[in-house]
């Protein structure tokens, strides 16, 4: 049985139970880990596609798109990589029990901001000033 598959319960976090207990976690990591299974699925398509396309397209603006394509698909690619490691460090929060947790308060990030964005490591307050400050010394 694959991960996703066993994703398929009907259970859902909720408020009226303790946060970040054994069945929430194994919610969260396993969401992760479909979520992970995913993105190396296409991007092994991708590779693959890819390695299939190395074709000499004789007209120049055929060659120029088919890269720029291949440019746009590996950067793409890359912003997904970015986010494999980001959920494995989320899976590594499960196991440490940091998990859910803002990394600027400490206080419980909520449940439907980690189901929505499971990667989460701010609670939405921290990430609203974060984007401030960010936004300010940007502007200087």
């Amino acid at each position: 049985m694959s991960v996703s598959e066993t994703l398929k319960s009907d259970y859902h976090p909720s408020e009226a139970e303790p946060f970040m207990n054994d069945r929430q976690r194994d919610y969260f990591r396993r969401k992760l880990l479909v979520w992970k299974e995913e993105l190396l699925r296409e991007s092994r398509e991708t590779l693959a596609t890819l390695q299939n396309e190395s074709e000499n397209h004789p007209d120049i603006a055929d060659r120029a798109s088919s890269e720029s394509d291949r440019a746009i698909e590996l950067r793409a690619r890359d912003r997904q990589r970015k986010l494999i490691s980001k959920i494995e460090s989320a899976i590594a929060r499960i196991e440490d029990g940091t998990y859910g947790y803002c990394e600027d308060t400490g206080e419980p990030i909520s449940l439907k901001r980690l189901d929505a964005r499971p990667i989460a490591t701010l609670s939405i307050e921290a990430q609203e000033r974060h984007e401030r400050r960010e936004k300010v010394y940007k502007d200087e």
